[in-house]
Protein backbone atom coordinates (compact mmCIF):
# COMPACT_ATOMS: atom_id res chain seq x y z
CA UNK A 1 0.00 0.00 0.00
CA UNK A 2 2.51 2.53 1.11
CA UNK A 3 4.36 1.92 -2.67
CA UNK A 4 0.98 3.19 -3.95
CA UNK A 5 0.73 6.46 -1.97
CA UNK A 6 4.42 6.75 -3.48
CA UNK A 7 3.26 6.30 -6.97
CA UNK A 8 0.41 8.98 -6.70
CA UNK A 9 2.65 11.21 -4.94
CA UNK A 10 5.20 11.19 -7.41
CA UNK A 11 2.74 11.81 -10.39
CA UNK A 12 -0.08 14.64 -8.85
CA UNK A 13 1.57 17.12 -6.28
CA UNK A 14 -1.80 19.10 -5.58
CA UNK A 15 -5.28 17.71 -6.40
CA UNK A 16 -7.92 19.81 -6.34
CA UNK A 17 -10.75 18.03 -4.54
CA UNK A 18 -13.77 20.04 -5.02
CA UNK A 19 -13.01 19.82 -9.50
CA UNK A 20 -10.99 16.81 -8.75
CA UNK A 21 -8.56 18.17 -10.96
CA UNK A 22 -4.93 18.30 -11.01
CA UNK A 23 -3.96 21.52 -10.11
CA UNK A 24 0.17 20.66 -10.35
CA UNK A 25 1.63 17.73 -11.88
CA UNK A 26 5.41 16.74 -10.69
CA UNK A 27 7.90 15.61 -13.28
CA UNK A 28 11.61 15.05 -13.78
CA UNK A 29 13.08 17.14 -16.78
CA UNK A 30 17.08 17.27 -17.46
CA UNK A 31 18.46 20.99 -18.41
CA UNK A 32 22.33 21.46 -19.56
CA UNK A 33 24.23 23.16 -16.42
CA UNK A 34 24.36 26.64 -18.09
CA UNK A 35 20.85 26.75 -18.04
CA UNK A 36 20.08 25.99 -14.40
CA UNK A 37 22.98 28.45 -13.44
CA UNK A 38 20.83 31.21 -15.82
CA UNK A 39 17.77 30.25 -13.39
CA UNK A 40 19.76 30.21 -9.88
CA UNK A 41 20.54 34.10 -11.15
CA UNK A 42 16.95 34.88 -11.51
CA UNK A 43 14.73 32.46 -9.33
CA UNK A 44 15.69 31.20 -5.64
CA UNK A 45 16.09 27.07 -6.17
CA UNK A 46 12.16 26.59 -4.47
CA UNK A 47 11.06 29.12 -6.97
CA UNK A 48 12.36 27.04 -9.68
CA UNK A 49 9.24 25.56 -10.97
CA UNK A 50 7.55 29.00 -11.19
CA UNK A 51 9.82 30.01 -13.28
CA UNK A 52 9.85 27.25 -15.97
CA UNK A 53 6.22 27.78 -15.83
CA UNK A 54 6.07 31.50 -17.15
CA UNK A 55 8.90 30.72 -19.46
CA UNK A 56 7.10 27.96 -21.37
CA UNK A 57 3.92 30.26 -20.86
CA UNK A 58 5.83 32.97 -22.54
CA UNK A 59 7.18 30.60 -25.28
CA UNK A 60 3.77 29.16 -26.22
CA UNK A 61 2.22 32.51 -26.40
CA UNK A 62 5.16 34.10 -28.61
CA UNK A 63 5.17 31.54 -31.00
CA UNK A 64 1.35 30.97 -31.21
CA UNK A 65 1.20 34.56 -32.14
CA UNK A 66 4.32 34.58 -34.92
CA UNK A 67 2.43 31.53 -35.79
CA UNK A 68 -0.93 33.50 -36.38
CA UNK A 69 0.74 36.80 -37.61
CA UNK A 70 1.79 34.25 -40.33
CA UNK A 71 -0.68 32.55 -41.04
CA UNK A 72 -2.96 36.14 -41.57
CA UNK A 73 -0.47 37.50 -43.52
CA UNK A 74 -0.42 34.42 -46.37
CA UNK A 75 -4.05 34.73 -46.38
CA UNK A 76 -4.13 38.21 -46.97
CA UNK A 77 -2.09 38.14 -50.12
CA UNK A 78 -3.80 34.43 -50.85
CA UNK A 79 -6.68 37.19 -51.25
CA UNK A 80 -5.02 40.34 -52.16
CA UNK A 81 -6.82 40.37 -56.11
CA UNK A 82 -9.78 39.78 -54.50
CA UNK A 83 -10.24 42.86 -52.32
CA UNK A 84 -8.32 45.43 -54.73
CA UNK A 85 -11.22 44.14 -57.21
CA UNK A 86 -13.88 44.39 -55.03
CA UNK A 87 -12.54 47.81 -53.21
CA UNK A 88 -12.54 48.65 -56.84
CA UNK A 89 -16.33 48.36 -57.73
CA UNK A 90 -17.43 49.73 -54.50
CA UNK A 91 -15.24 53.00 -54.80
CA UNK A 92 -17.56 54.84 -57.26
CA UNK A 93 -20.96 53.50 -54.34
CA UNK A 94 -18.84 54.78 -51.23
CA UNK A 95 -17.68 58.37 -53.13
CA UNK A 96 -21.77 59.01 -53.76
CA UNK A 97 -22.88 57.62 -50.26
CA UNK A 98 -20.21 59.99 -48.84
CA UNK A 99 -20.06 63.03 -50.39
CA UNK A 100 -16.57 65.05 -49.74
CA UNK A 101 -16.31 67.84 -47.52
CA UNK A 102 -16.31 71.39 -48.62
CA UNK A 103 -12.88 73.03 -47.96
Amino acid sequence: MVLGIIDIHTVCVYIDFRRGTIMRQRLNITLPEDTVRLMDRIAKKGDRSRLIAEAVTEYVGKVGRARLRKRLQEGALRRAERDLRLAGEWFALEEEAWPKRRR
